[in-house]
């Protein structure tokens, strides 16, 4: 795979430095640089570009002014900031991007993210997917609705489970079950949710129902046998 990404930050120190990181990778083609949010605009209004890492603060239009300017696209590229502010991953995460790197990055983690980007399908059409920002030790990790297998209750907050990890969110899971009902999740007890690609056997008769994953086996509980019996085997 070779792709056109293009870096945007009003810092010149700091966009030669991506632009040479993000030149020596094998997987990009061409790299285009911009000292600002207009000037970026005009590259990606051309729509042959699959990633765009913007910086956050740029006078006039902003990295968040930017992404939310993509929307409008025909062919939307995967957004990945990169900043030294690490106060805005959560707005990171209402305009969906992919990741959010902090300033001074580490090429190894721009590598990473650039990753990210194409495994989201950069450069197609837009998905109708949810990124939610997780803890990561001292880093903010933008994990995509599209890899939770399950999620499991723990007060106030949810535990997300992908095939990799786990992280703990500050969601109840009613709240989730209720905003991922059309993305395929089915509420199963009062303490699970779970993906219905996720789930390999059902179990619902006897005294004991659940429903099973490669990883776990889930209870499902009485109330809810109806809404599992059909959301899971129609």
């Amino acid at each position: 795979m070779s792709v056109e990404v293009l870096v945007a930050d009003d810092e010149e120190p700091a966009l030669r430095e991506l632009v040479a990181l993000l030149s020596a990778d094998p997987r990009v083609d061409v790299v285009h640089a911009a000292g600002g949010g207009a000037e970026a605009l005009r590259v990606l209004e051309r729509g042959e570009v699959a990633v765009a890492f913007l910086d956050v603060h740029m006078p006039g239009m902003t990295g968040f002014d930017l992404a939310r300017a993509l929307a409008g696209l025909r062919t939307r590229p995967a957004v990945v900031f990169v900043t030294a502010d690490d106060s805005g991953a959560v707005r990171a995460f209402d305009l969906e991007a992919v990741d959010y790197v902090l300033k001074p990055v580490r090429a190894e983690r721009l590598y990473r993210a650039l990753g990210r980007a194409l495994a989201s399908g950069a450069g197609a059409e837009p998905v109708d997917d949810e990124t939610i920002p997780v803890t990561v030790g001292s880093a903010t990790r933008l994990v995509r609705r599209a890899e939770v297998r399950w999620v499991q209750a723990n007060g106030d907050y949810s535990r997300l489970y992908t095939a990799a990890s786990d992280h703990l969110v500050r969601i109840p899971l009613s709240d989730l079950a209720e905003r991922w009902a059309d993305a395929g999740f089915v509420r199963v007890h009062r303490s699970y949710l779970v993906h219905r690609d996720a789930v390999t056997e059902v179990r619902l008769a006897g005294s004991a129902p659940t429903v099973v994953l490669a990883e776990i086996e889930l209870p499902v509980s009485r109330r809810l046998l109806p809404a599992v019996r059909d959301a899971l085997l129609r």
